[in-house]
């Protein structure tokens, strides 16, 4: 048995040491910070959520729930954490995101076969099976390494963050609870904007200052996480039927829907600060504070956060990653999280699971075999490993990147809320089988190596 080096404790690979770990696998994990720290991380915790706390719909039936169900049944510790330190969230699942980098952190430091280095990992072992977590703020010297062993430059994006606001200081009385469509209670606040203060609003956007790129950068935003103030140059209305549209929310104030509406959704337990959803911006922070200010609710708010900018750097998966997320030109270096070309938080967290257990197959020279296409796990492992090379760009989970479903029923076929649950059931009976053959012994932790070698 050989050990594992995994570079980088976010997401991916905090999950990606559980799963080698708890194989009897002894792991070093390398996490820099906090002796060296990012533009976007406050803490030094593992697992740190910077951007949201929500890991999207825990509804049955979603693409994002369908791949939390299958993390779930694999023994993901991160999804277990995430249960236990849930937040209300309306249909998502929404969690105290101090407490749960904080459980993260307690559980990877307790671990006998886990070695936590507080230090930067500059380059890629070579005397061992190792993995490439760092994220989309790898450092210089390790994306130096990477871009060495793999004689490709790395592609880089530009990410975004989202204001956070002191619940103190909200005007409650411009503002209303409510989920979209009276989904799971009445977790978010709302503040309803009527036409002329959403068009103050958009104007204020389409004037507003923003951080001045440097001459290196090249802002190419992910399309799903685009800025507020970019939004808004494409139209007058864009804004309306993205993060501020008010389809399914009734002010019952009015007892009707409002022209446009901002969620705001709670960042703990306490209930002491909200995130403002959706609303990730490149302005300058005087400019965020004045323009912010505008919405009902917000006018005397104080921000406990401002929205960012920062740096994601991925790579070419097509080109690079074989099927079980090794390096074609090198088998015993793996890449996950978003380096590989994921986005989302639960996408992070699958990747680290796969990785994992890959790695630690690996590492005691048996082999791993991906999950079949029909599952959300499968489906997104090929898409990054398939995807066309010359058009690759970051990818959440999606019922599109699953196989069709073909041959049902002509009222299932029709039915889009049908065809779905059964492409969920098909894949849920597909994972069990793959788990019961031939991988059941690498994905429930029973690989035949004994924990004291």
């Amino acid at each position: 048995m050989r050990p594992v080096t995994i570079a980088g404790g976010g997401l991916a690979g905090s999950e990606a040491a559980w799963q080698v770990a708890d194989r009897g696998v002894p792991v070093t994990l390398c996490e820099m910070r906090p002796v060296q720290s990012t533009p976007a991380h406050k803490t030094d915790r593992l697992a740190e959520l910077v951007c949201s706390n929500s890991l999207k719909s825990n509804t049955p039936g979603a693409a994002s729930w369908l791949l939390k169900e299958e993390l779930r049944r694999c023994g993901s510790l991160l999804m277990r954490l995430a249960q236990e330190n849930a937040v209300p969230g309306g249909a998502a699942l929404a969690v105290d995101r101090e407490r749960f980098g904080e459980a993260v952190t307690a559980a990877i430091e307790s671990h006998p076969l886990i070695r936590l280095v507080r230090a930067e990992l500059r380059t890629i072992p070579d005397d061992g099976p190792a993995l490439v977590a760092s994220g989309p703020l790898t450092s210089d010297s390790l994306a130096a390494s990477l871009q060495t062993l793999t004689g490709a430059g790395n592609l880089a994006f530009y990410d975004s963050i989202s204001p956070i606001v002191d619940a103190e200081t909200l005007n409650y009385d411009r503002i209303f609870r409510a989920s979209r469509y009276g989904k799971g209670g009445e977790d978010y606040l709302n503040c309803a904007l009527d036409e002329f203060e959403y068009r103050v609003f958009h104007d204020a956007l389409m004037t507003a200052e923003t951080v001045q790129a440097h001459a290196f950068e090249d802002l190419n935003y992910f399309e799903a996480c685009l800025p507020i103030e970019e939004l808004a140059r494409r139209g007058v209305d864009t804004l309306r039927f993205g993060p501020m549209k008010p389809v399914g929310l009734i002010d019952p104030r009015t007892g009707r829907q409002p022209y446009a509406v901002v969620q705001l959704r709670a960042e703990n337990l306490r209930d002491s600060s909200y995130n403002m959803v959706g609303f990730q911006n490149h302005l300058k922070f005087p400019e965020q504070k004045r323009i912010l200010q505008l919405i009902p609710g917000l006018e005397n708010a104080e921000f406990l956060r401002y929205g960012q900018i920062h740096r994601n750097t991925y790579i070419n998966a097509p080109r690079l990653l074989a099927p079980d997320l090794s390096l074609r030109v090198a088998p015993n270096v793996f890449v996950a999280g978003q380096l590989s070309g994921v986005e989302g938080y639960v996408e992070c967290i699958a990747t680290g699971l796969l990785a994992g257990t890959a790695l630690a197959a690996r590492a005691c020279d048996q082999p791993f075999a991906p999950p079949p296409r029909t599952t959300a796990l499968g489906s997104l492992v090929h898409y990054i490993t398939h995807a066309d090379p010359a058009h690759y760009q970051p990818a959440n989970i999606s019922f599109d990147l699953l196989p069709p479903a073909e041959g049902l029923p002509r009222a299932i076929m029709r039915d889009r809320s049908k065809r779905r649950a059964w492409q969920c059931e098909r894949a849920l009976a597909d994972l069990q089988d793959w788990r019961e053959k031939g991988q059941e012994s690498v994905v429930s932790g029973r690989l035949s190596v004994s924990r004291e070698s």
